[in-house]
């Protein structure tokens, strides 16, 4: 599913337009017909959908407007996601998803805010967005509900294992305050009786219970690990779906596993379609932001306005692709450039070759066009 196309440059008189400013508790709705008409505002409770369409009606009555004026909205992406996007749809209202970080704000550094200036802002920016002012904010590309599901299985994995990491992380600090080092993690319950402290003592008895409930929370990850990496790799053999078919034609790419491979389809290019390799950069975020005023002109780093998950898994890939795909042109380009500089140059230019990579991966699984000098597995 995408967003509807919005006839923009239209006359703003004949829509209605609506903004919403969506918080846990409560909705701020404004409603506004043209730039020259101060903004309705009106609450409702949250989630309450029936509310919603009793507003708009309610506006419409008080405006004077005809029950078949069309309904044009608008909220900031968030945690409610799409669904309420999926909604405005399905009773013929065509919305846009804005990205919070591209509205334009106030630079003073004491503002007042509050939703209803928040909600009267993006309808006024609505306004001006329809008019054909494509620089105001940046819409978001809806996925489908399908290609939305598919994402939940690497990122459940992705925080398995980061929670598996802190518990490591947390024994190793108990044990380490006691002045024990810990060597591998494998049957440390079984561990704890032999453990000594540095006179000959054993660890005390409230340490020892608490380290094994640590231990039993680390297997318990642990198994829902191997269980998430089984049902992948059931997926990958078995499925005949064309996004999976995508996965493994990165997986015959050396460097390439089925993580890395997994992620890139489910998140980029299994549902998102590109024009260009300026698209490509952007949504990752790893773009360059140069500062110029004046004489002063300097590099702030990447925009990081993209796709973190992508953008993470990317530059990883980055450095396997220097150590599997060593005869490549981008690791030759990588070689000639950063390799002989220090480690500030050589972080730098695997950002660089990562932005790079993603772009040959999309021709690669768009037209079947090798990476130049890139071995494929046997």
């Amino acid at each position: 599913m995408t967003t509807k196309a919005t006839r923009r440059g239209q006359s703003s008189r004949t829509r209605l337009h609506i903004a919403f400013e969506l918080s846990l508790k409560e909705w701020k709705l404004a409603f506004s017909t043209g730039l020259a008409e101060k903004p309705v505002l009106l609450s409702v409770k949250a989630g309450d959908l029936e509310a919603v369409e009793r507003a708009i009606r309610t506006v419409k009555r008080r405006l004077r407007l005809p029950a078949s004026t069309p309904v044009v909205s608008c909220y900031e992406a968030g945690r409610d996601g799409f669904w309420l996007h999926r909604y405005l749809l399905s009773i013929g209202i065509e919305n846009s998803i804005v990205d919070s970080a591209s509205i334009e704000v106030n630079r003073r550094m004491r503002r007042a805010k509050s939703d209803r200036l928040d909600a009267t802002k993006l309808v006024t920016m609505l306004i001006r967005w329809l008019a054909g002012e494509k620089k105001v904010w940046s819409v978001a590309r809806v996925p489908s509900a399908t290609d939305e599901d598919r994402r939940h299985l690497h990122r459940e994995l992705r925080t398995l294992k980061q929670d598996r990491t802190r518990v490591i992380n947390r024994i190793k600090g108990y044990l380490a305050n006691q002045g024990v080092r810990l060597t591998r993690m494998r049957k440390l319950t079984e561990q704890l009786e032999q453990i000594r402290l540095w006179d000959g003592s054993r660890l005390g008895a409230a340490l020892v219970r608490r380290l094994r409930r640590e231990c039993e929370h680390f297997e318990f990850l642990h198994e829902q690990i191997l269980a998430i990496e089984a049902e992948r790799r059931a997926q990958l053999e078995k499925s005949r779906l064309r996004n999976v078919e995508k996965i493994r034609q990165l997986m015959t790419l050396r460097a390439l596993g089925a993580g890395s491979s997994y992620v890139l389809v489910n998140e980029f290019f299994g549902w998102r379609k590109f024009k260009s390799r300026k698209q490509i950069g952007a949504l990752s975020g790893l773009t360059p932001t140069n500062y110029q005023s004046g004489d002063t002109s300097h590099e702030q780093g990447i925009s990081k306005a993209g796709n973190r998950q992508v953008r993470a898994v990317a530059i990883q890939l980055a450095w396997a692709w220097l150590r599997y795909q060593p005869r490549s042109r981008l690791s030759h380009w990588y070689d000639q450039r950063f390799a002989r500089g220090g480690k500030r140059a050589r972080k730098v230019g695997i950002v660089a070759l990562a932005r790079k990579l993603l772009i040959e991966l999309w021709r690669f699984l768009e037209w079947g066009v090798i990476p130049e000098g890139a071995e494929l597995k046997v």
